[in-house]
Order: C-alpha cells, then sequence, then structure tokens
C-alpha cells in the first residue's frame, strides 16, 4: 500500500463537552509510594513545581494555533513535557520497561493511521495523564505513539531514534522537532509530517499533540515560530514499502529507483510518484509540456510530456501510450535513453513501408489530411444534473471512457445521469488540476472542451 504524501486539509474542532472539559485538567501528582513510579511521581512534581516558579502557567495557557492557516501564531508553543518513562498500565500504574530491542520496523501508512487514531479521539493535552494505549499525552509522548516505541520520550531523546535529514526528503512518517538545550520547557515542541498541501511545500499537514487536544492541520513550514529551530528527522526503524526492510539497511536504494507501480500514475492520481515522474521529465527536455508544476495530481501534461519521452526512444502504440511502465521508469531514473526533442525537432526515423505499384497511365493524387475532429457543442449545464435523461448524459459517459475515466460505470454508460458520470467527471476535473466548485462532478463548458478536443 502506497504510503499517502499529500492529504485534504479537515482540522478537528475542539470540544468542549464537560466530560472533556474535566480530561483537559492535568492529573494532580499522587502521594509517593517506595519503588520505581513513586520515583517517577517525585520527578513529575518537581517539574510542576519548577514551572510554577517561573511563572508558567501549562494548565490555563492559551493553544498557539492560529485561527486559519497563514496567520503567524504571536506565542511560543506551550508544550511542556514529561521526561523519558516506561509505558503507563490502564491502573495508571507503570508497565515493566521493554528489555533493549532492535527498534520494531513500522510503515509510514501505520505511522499516519495511529496519529490518526488520537485525532479522531481528541486526546486532552498532559503532561502528567496518559493515554489508553499506555503514551504520555504529551507532544513527545504522541510521537512515542505513532512510531510505536517502547517507552515515552521526550524530545531531548527522540534524535537517538532517528536520522537528520533535508527538506526535500521529508515524508509521511517524519517529523520536525525542535528541542531547546538551554531550556527545554521554553518553546521545546514536536511534530508528525503527514505530507505537503501543494507542491509549492510551503505548507505541510501536521499531526500534533498540543492544546487543547491533538489535531491536524495546515502549518507553514517548518513551524509558525522558532523557525529556524525545527529538524528534519526519519525514524531509523521506518519501512518505504519493502516487506520490514528499515530504511538504511540497504534496501533504500532499491526502493528509492523501483517502479512505483502503475496505479501511481494516469487519470485521478494524486502522489508524489507523479511529482517525481514529472520533474525527471522535465529534465529530459519536457519542460514545454508543463505551465505550472510538475505536482503530484496527474494531469494532461504529464502524459503528454511522458509519451513524447516514450516517442524519443522509438516506441510506437501501446509502447507510446503517455503512461509510464517499468521501462519508461528505469530510463528516466537512470538517466539513460535519448532526451525529449525539442518542439519542431523531426521525431525519430521510422521504417518505410515499401511503395505499392501503381497502375501504368494513372496519374498519382495527393491525399489530403483528415481535417481534426471537431468539439460538439456543449448542450449546457441542464443536460447533465440528476433527473437528466437524454442522449448527451451518454455521449459524454462514452467520451469518459475512452479517456481512460470509465472506472466508475459498472454498466453503460447511458442515457440516464448516474453517481457514475458524476463520479467520473470529477475524476477528469481533478486530473486537470482543478479544486472546489470546478471539480464538482458537473461538466461546464470548458471540461466539455477539454473532454471532446
Amino acid at each position: 500500500m502506497n504510503s499517502p504524501v499529500f492529504e485534504e486539509i479537515d482540522p478537528a474542532s475542539d470540544c468542549g463537552c464537560p466530560g472533556c472539559a474535566r480530561l483537559h485538567r492535568p492529573a494532580p501528582p499522587s502521594s509517593p509510594t517506595p519503588g520505581p513510579a513513586a520515583h517517577r511521581v517525585v520527578i513529575v512534581a518537581a517539574a510542576s513545581t519548577a514551572l510554577a516558579a517561573s511563572g508558567a502557567a501549562p494548565a490555563l495557557a492559551a493553544p498557539h494555533t492560529p485561527a486559519r492557516p497563514g496567520v503567524p501564531a504571536g506565542d511560543e508553543p506551550q508544550t511542556p513535557q514529561g521526561g523519558k518513562a516506561p509505558l503507563h498500565g490502564p491502573a495508571g500504574a507503570p508497565a515493566a520497561p521493554a528489555a533493549p530491542v532492535k527498534l520494531p520496523p513500522i510503515s509510514r501508512t501505520e505511522i499516519i493511521n495511529r496519529a490518526k487514531v488520537w485525532v479522531a479521539a481528541q486526546v486532552p493535552y498532559s503532561m502528567y495523564a496518559y493515554w489508553s494505549d499506555g503514551y504520555r499525552q504529551d507532544c513527545s509522548g504522541f510521537v512515542s505513539m505513532a512510531w510505536h516505541l517502547p517507552g515515552n520520550e521526550w524530545t531531548g531523546s527522540l534524535g537517538q531514534f532517528a536520522d537528520r535529514i533535508t527538506k526535500e526528503e521529508l515524508q509521511p512518517g517524519d517529523i520536525l522537532l525542535f528541542h531547546n538545550t538551554a531550556d527545554p520547557e521554553k518553546g521545546s515542541h514536536v511534530v508528525l509530517f503527514g505530507g505537503w498541501t501543494d507542491y509549492t511545500r510551503t505548507y505541510y499537514l501536521a499531526y500534533e499533540q498540543t492544546r487543547p487536544t491533538t489535531r491536524r492541520q495546515a502549518t507553514p513550514y517548518p513551524y509558525w515560530s522558532n523557525a529556524s529551530s525545527y529538524l528534519p528527522y526519519r525514524y531509523k526503524g521506518v519501512t518505504d514499502g519493502a516487506a520490514g526492510a528499515p530504511a538504511g539497511s540497504g534496501g533504500t536504494e532499491k526502493d528509492a529507483t523501483a517502479f512505483p507501480g502503475a496505479d501511481s500514475f494516469g487519470p485521478g492520481a494524486n502522489n508524489a510518484d507523479v511529482t517525481r515522474l514529472g520533474r525527471l521529465l522535465v529534465t529530459r527536455g519536457g519542460a514545454r509540456f508543463y505551465t505550472s508544476g510538475p505536482g503530484p495530481v496527474w494531469t494532461d501534461a504529464d502524459r503528454r510530456a511522458t509519451q513524447a519521452f516514450q516517442q524519443a526512444q522509438g516506441w510506437t502504440g501501446a509502447d507510446a501510450d503517455g503512461l509510464p511502465g517499468p521501462k519508461t521508469w528505469a530510463l528516466l531514473i537512470t538517466g539513460t535513453g535519448k532526451d525529449i526533442p525539442p518542439a519542431g525537432a523531426p521525431g525519430p526515423a521510422k521504417p518505410t513501408p515499401p511503395a505499392m505499384p501503381r497502375p501504368p497511365g494513372k496519374p498519382t493524387t495527393p491525399v489530403p489530411p483528415a481535417p481534426p475532429a471537431a468539439v460538439p457543442p456543449f448542450p449546457g449545464p441542464g443536460a447533465f444534473r440528476p433527473g437528466a435523461n437524454n442522449a448527451q448524459v451518454t455521449q459524454l459517459g462514452r467520451q469518459l471512457v475512452k479517456k481512460g475515466f470509465g472506472r466508475f460505470y459498472t454498466s453503460g454508460p447511458g442515457p440516464r445521469w448516474s453517481e457514475a458520470d458524476r463520479r467520473a467527471v470529477e475524476a477528469f476535473q481533478l486530473a486537470q488540476g482543478w479544486r472546489g466548485p470546478a471539480a464538482d462532478g458537473y461538466p461546464g463548458p470548458e471540461t466539455w472542451r477539454r473532454l471532446f478536443r
């Protein structure tokens, strides 16, 4: 299963019910008792006292989330956290520390799915409380949970489980970490990277544990504040699609160059592999096909650039259909094969078929080229609405099938407008890079023109 790279932005709302309001309050430290549990309680109580002495009031601090993306936060993140600690059992007693073992491998998809569980549950922020899965309800406990670490870490220790990477290497499941060594309780924070929101890579989807509850939100790279202090890291046990092969274990190079599969490309595709394909095509002479991007949404520009590259290799027919296969991908990744020729340059030589003998005395008449097919007139938006039943609906459906958007039809297409028609139109609109009302699944004049041109 391919891991997500781009996701829709759907920040969870805060819950103000009395039950959640009660959970938002940090639990008071219990009386110390002999044993490891007592030692931890004393540490937590001491940290709480130090915060009170410094004037910080984390339990009452306002959320540092801006009202909407694009408005920077005015305050530093109020994310005090506990130190390293074992997982906690359901009764609140520390679980037995796990024996030292190799870091368990985990896929990027599983990391994001684990994070989504806390987002859906709206886990209240707390540096004292532990959620039912045993992880502490602060920012570092949240990442420990998502990475499925054997214990609760903090921002000062998470880097030991990860490798530094660059912004360009960020993928879902990586983290952006700020550990303030001078004063760990001031500004230290960690968020889980969920994927870029668009090809400009200026905003990303951040999963984070902060006040009042777990959230996911479009966030400017690298963060709202302390922008120069956040560093990208990758968990050492993360896998990139290979069966149990951790990144950096020798399988990374193979994973990075392997063909991601035919499902990653074509109408409706939206992933990082499409972006990578486009950038490779640009370096091989395909820049003229793109007016913007390349981006993660498959468009006709990607198809035309791919087809031009395939034709540059001398391929024809199904081998030059504009959809990359293993051979196309291998040439692009390795930088081999022929580049796309400039516009107007002659294409590769094609074998000339043997001339048919002409009857004696009969002059040769040149055959004029066939005129391009005219786009049929747009019948109007009223022809494509729930309850519509006309020949234009059938014409539209057949053209969608011809263009490669027929996977939504179990029968037909037919004259009666159906949800299959709407979904097929929507997929075609998304393939043009359109969003919002421009990709509602109902054809307008421009959708019609592009579909039939």
